[in-house]
């Protein structure tokens, strides 16, 4: 819950800072597929430069005891070749999620494990930004970079038998989405 609240603050503290700048709340639509509730704000900070600051939480419940519990963090530095808000950009990233994610049956060996850990990293992002009027816009991200993951493994939901605490470095894609853009100021 401390976490929740850091999050709330850092995006206040990112909303004050925007004293006559742009200011604009986002929502990533891929994440909405995954049934995850997701938003951000982003403000600029100069004439090229843009801080984002995205957030998600999950926490449904599903009747067949899938988990896909989940929060994360993921702040953005972005640099506007030409207008800000407006075209491509490039971003350095990072990102802090902790997850309760298993018993997915759709997902090949993960029928019946539950993975519950940390995971954390940064990395750069490319993205393109489609004016859609005076208020709303579409962008497209993605990147790639590095995770850590420190996580337990347990066999079951029910009895909750642990198989081990496992640590993995990931270097990869680490971010996608298709975000839609509402402008306040």
């Amino acid at each position: 819950m401390k976490r929740l609240y850091l999050l709330f603050l850092l995006l206040s503290l990112m909303s004050t800072v925007a004293f006559a700048q742009r200011v604009a709340l986002r929502t990533d639509l891929l994440l909405w597929g995954t049934t995850t509730p997701n938003a951000g704000v982003e403000t600029s900070i100069s004439r090229h430069f843009t801080m984002a600051l995205n957030g998600a939480y999950n926490a449904w419940k599903f009747g067949n005891d899938m988990k896909l519990n989940l929060y994360l963090i993921q702040p953005e530095l972005r640099y506007w070749p030409c207008r800000k808000f407006e075209g491509h950009f490039l971003g350095v990233h990072g990102h802090y999620a902790y997850y309760n994610v298993g018993q997915i049956p759709f997902f090949s060996g993960m029928e019946d494990i539950i993975y519950r850990g940390d995971l954390y990293g940064g990395g750069i992002t490319y993205g393109y930004h489609w004016v859609l009027g005076d208020r709303f816009s579409i962008e497209a991200v993605i990147g790639g970079g590095y995770a850590r993951m420190e996580y337990d493994k347990y066999r079951c939901a029910g009895c909750g038998e642990r198989m081990g605490h496992y640590k993995r470095n990931y270097f990869g894609p680490t971010r996608a989405g298709v975000s839609l853009i509402y402008f306040i100021r």
